[in-house]
């Protein structure tokens, strides 16, 4: 499999281990030491080819203990530089000293003013998409899967944790020892420092968070391992062992990152009212979609992504009900619209054509959702059970594998779609996955609550006076439709007067503040722009940051605004965040 975001030639030498022994220095802002990676050599092959992106070489040995020659290729942008090592046929494996930059894109280094506890200083890693090799030379695709063990060894009093078994407490001497013994592909390597708690929420399940967040941690996470439980009803045996959340400081840049054993979460899902952990469900799934069966390249990224909408959403309707689910499904699908009128046509295909780009490029609501509509579509063509049956013998059968889309829908059209005469025609795969756009048979998503919601927007333009509508009980989710559905010609009357009825500006509920952000920077209700500048300036998530940016760019007066808050924001962002952002903010 030829991956267009890698160097690697893994049919001629695959990595199949990787031993990593590491020091942290947060002073020199590096990670050094070395990476032995265990290999299986083809055909006679003489080379090791690996990528690398702002790693320094200072040394390579084979297994023999002999010093080997090693090359590193021309820069390329996003991609780095290949690392060429010279092996011999009975190479076993080869052991790399190298360090780390300080400008690694995968690691963020964060003061201890970055930090909830004010104290120590924190560190974490994001590999997704091919960021793992600027902190590690690997065979850095999806294609690649490899098991790991690592020492890392930080200052005393401070924890590591990793996508691997985890200590529950800090060691005395700042040593730690990782294992992995399931194999996964390198964007899946992922690192943790900081000081750090842990409280079980169940039989193998947990949360680890800085010691001041811990407890509003846990208490929000409660219900994880319910969670766990209703995915393995669904879709069969959780394969990893312990479930864990790390609850990670605010400039994280995503919601969430499935790094196995040990999901990364945005501080932003402490809502105070557990309203907003289908997050850590759609991570979860993760488990089985994406870090089970894995996109073998990012062209194919709506097979990690669309298949962990579907399953976040199962497992939520087991938890929360029907309703719950259907409302998430019905936002969900006002992102993928929004999504299709911003993107250009060919980034709105499933299948991608990633060429020459960066393939974090890929992560718009487009693969989640599109995806999630297809998935969908065939369980309402086939029947659910017929789908369940299907996918939980697709689970088990690939599992620990790669997979490319025609495979996969091969493997449709073969062990399903031919008991159902008909229903390929009906549902239109290929339509799907080769061209733009949301094809016409997509499924109608219905919600009472939501019509509710869109009964109180009318009140309101009405004249119904905001603190009169009914909205007593109102979920994260019915809030949100009702801020997305409100008219185009709010005057800031009416925007204060929503405010004063319902705290919008004051709002601790992440999801519900950005809506509201978003409201006031249309209709330029100053009143609120203090919270929009507090709310860049405190948190990462990108998911967040790019529409807010967005939204302010469209206005002269807006893009300057953009461009003040920006100048003190950046240097707290990761660079997924801050790499998006200055092609906005110019």
């Amino acid at each position: 499999m030829n991956d267009i975001h890698s160097f690697a030639r893994p049919d001629e030498a695959v990595v199949r281990h990787l031993a990593l022994d590491l020091a942290v220095d947060f002073e020199r802002q590096i990670l050094s030491g070395s990476a032995t990676l265990s290999i299986d050599v083809h055909d006679g092959a003489r080379e090791l080819v690996l990528d690398t992106n702002g790693l320094t070489i200072d040394r390579v040995t084979l297994d023999d203990g002999s010093e080997t020659t090693f090359a590193l290729g021309d820069e390329q942008p996003y991609l780095g530089r290949s690392l060429t090592i010279a092996i011999n046929a009975g190479t076993k494996s080869v052991k790399i000293e190298y360090a780390s930059s300080p400008e690694a894109a995968a690691v963020q280094w964060l003061t201890p003013a970055q930090t909830a506890g004010g104290k120590d200083p924190f560190l974490f890693t994001q590999s997704q998409a091919i960021l793992a090799r600027t902190w590690v030379p690997c065979q850095d695709t999806p294609g690649v899967r490899m098991t790991y063990e690592a020492t890392i060894r930080v200052p005393r009093g401070l924890m590591a944790v990793m996508s691997a078994e985890n200590p529950t407490e800090a060691s005395a001497d700042g040593v730690y020892h990782f294992k992995m013994p399931q194999p996964i592909p390198s964007y899946l390597l992922a690192l943790a420092v900081g000081d750090l708690a842990f409280r079980s929420l169940g039989r193998n399940s947990g949360v680890y968070a800085e010691k001041p967040m811990i407890e509003a941690s846990a208490y929000e996470l409660a219900d994880t391992q319910k969670m766990i439980d209703a995915a393995e009803r669904i879709y069969g045996p959780y394969r990893w062992g312990q479930y864990d959340v790390l609850v990670l400081p605010p400039s994280f840049p995503f919601g969430g990152m499935e790094n196995p054993r040990l999901t990364f979460a945005t501080p932003t899902i402490l809502a105070g009212d557990r309203s907003l952990v289908s997050l850590v469900a759609h991570e979860l799934a993760h488990s089985w979609s994406g870090n089970l069966v894995t996109n073998a390249t990012w062209n194919d990224f709506w097979l990690n992504e669309g298949f962990t909408v579907y399953f976040e959403r199962r497992i939520m309707e087991e938890v929360a009900g029907r309703e719950y689910s259907e409302m998430l499904a019905l936002l969900g699908y006002q992102d993928l619209e929004a999504t299709v009128a911003e993107l250009p046509p060919r980034d709105t295909h499933l299948f991608l054509d990633l060429t020459g780009r960066d393939p974090d490029e890929a992560a718009t609501k487009l693969p989640y959702e599109k995806g999630y509509s297809l998935l969908r579509l065939i369980e309402e063509s086939v029947g659910r059970e017929a789908f369940d049956k299907f996918l939980r013998a697709y689970f088990d059968r690939h599992a620990f594998q790669s997979m490319t889309t025609s495979a996969f829908v091969a493997e449709l059209r073969e062990q399903l779609l031919s008991q159902f005469p008909g229903s390929e025609d009906k549902i239109g795969v290929e339509q799907w996955i080769h061209t733009p756009g949301i094809p016409e048979n997509a499924p109608q998503i219905k919600s009472d609550a939501f019509t509710r919601v869109e009964d109180q927007v009318e009140a309101f333009q009405r004249g119904t006076p905001a603190g009169e509508l009914a909205t007593k009980g109102w979920s994260t989710h019915e809030w949100i439709h009702f801020l997305r559905h409100l008219p185009k010609n709010l005057t800031r009357e009416q925007m204060a007067q929503l405010d004063a009825a319902f705290h919008f500006t004051d709002s601790g509920n992440s999801e519900v503040l950005h809506e509201w952000l978003m409201a006031a920077i249309e209709h330029r209700y100053e009143t609120a722009y203090d919270a929009l500048e507090r709310f860049l300036l405190r948190q990462g998530r990108r998911k967040f940051l790019k529409p807010l940016y967005q939204k302010l760019a469209e206005t002269p007066e807006g893009l300057e605004r953009a461009g003040k808050i920006y100048a003190k924001a950046r240097p707290t962002y990761h660079s997924v965040s801050y790499r998006t952002i200055d092609q906005i903010v110019k």
